[in-house]
């Protein structure tokens, strides 16, 4: 396999048009994924079409963005996630999970973003799976959450901020970084920093598709054969050819998912 994209999203409705030419493709380049869940809905998809392809995987969880207002709801939605992880083996990681304090202001979903973050922690250890998260301008409790509630099969900062506080204590907890289209932007001023800051062992790729296409496709639907851009930023950073990052982050994506 030439690429991993261990992130992407190719149940969204952006490819309601084109999806299986789209997935057509990408089997031709070589590139496996992993399409990401975020709520219930998006994570029954995202196994559907992992058992239609043997190069795509799953992850299913409830995101920081799809918290339901209701509790009773969030925690029916969680024992359903629950019950499809457990089913299903090609599913690889609780996730996406984690909080998100730039869409909510609200102190009560905050809490409950908390909450559901935690109970997925716990779920991923039940189930014996790594988990994903999703943070952004929540570093600090994101960090806290997990000092205290440990993931026992550690898991992916997925498409990370390039902080470099979570970067530092992320990989401290054993965590591997992925990184994604935002470190190939002219104004990602820090982006070689961050990138020099993590391991080779310890980096993932990813396009978070259909979102943050990277340089030069900026502005354009993303989909995972554009993963390859990902791979020749580090690869400039690092001093590793484009290729060899293809091998090294795809072996890492093996590591923390057991993909056999």
């Amino acid at each position: 396999m030439r690429f991993f994209d261990n992130h992407a999203h190719l149940d969204d409705e952006k490819f309601d048009v084109d999806r299986k030419e789209i997935i057509n493709s990408i089997e031709k380049e070589d590139i496996g994924f992993i399409s990401a869940g975020y709520n219930l809905e998006s994570s029954k998809k995202a196994i559907e079409l992992s058992k239609k392809y043997n190069f795509i995987y799953a992850t299913c969880g409830i995101s920081p963005n799809d918290i339901p207002q209701n509790e009773d709801e969030l925690w029916k939605n969680l024992n359903e996630i629950e019950k499809l992880a457990k089913e299903n083996k090609k599913v690889l990681a609780i996730g996406e999970i984690g909080l998100d304090y730039y869409w909510e202001k609200n102190e009560r979903m905050k809490e409950m973003q908390k909450k559901a973050f935690i109970e997925q922690i716990n779920m991923a250890n039940r189930l014996n799976l790594p988990i994903v998260i999703h943070t952004r301008e929540a570093v600090m409790d994101t960090l806290k959450i997990l000092k205290e509630n440990s993931a026992n099969n550690k898991g992916v900062f997925h498409c990370c901020p390039l902080n470099r506080e979570l970067v530092k204590e992320g990989l401290k907890l054993g965590f591997y970084i992925s990184f994604a289209g935002p470190v190939t932007f002219k104004n990602s001023k820090n982006a070689d920093e961050i990138i020099n800051m993590v391991p080779i062992d310890k980096i993932l790729i990813e396009t978070d598709s259909p979102y943050l296409s990277p340089e030069p496709l900026r502005g354009k639907r993303n989909d995972p054969r554009n993963v390859k851009y990902i791979a020749e930023k580090i690869s400039k950073v690092k001093g590793i050819s484009k290729e060899e990052i293809g091998k090294i982050t795809y072996e890492n994506a093996k590591k923390v998912y057991k993909i056999i």
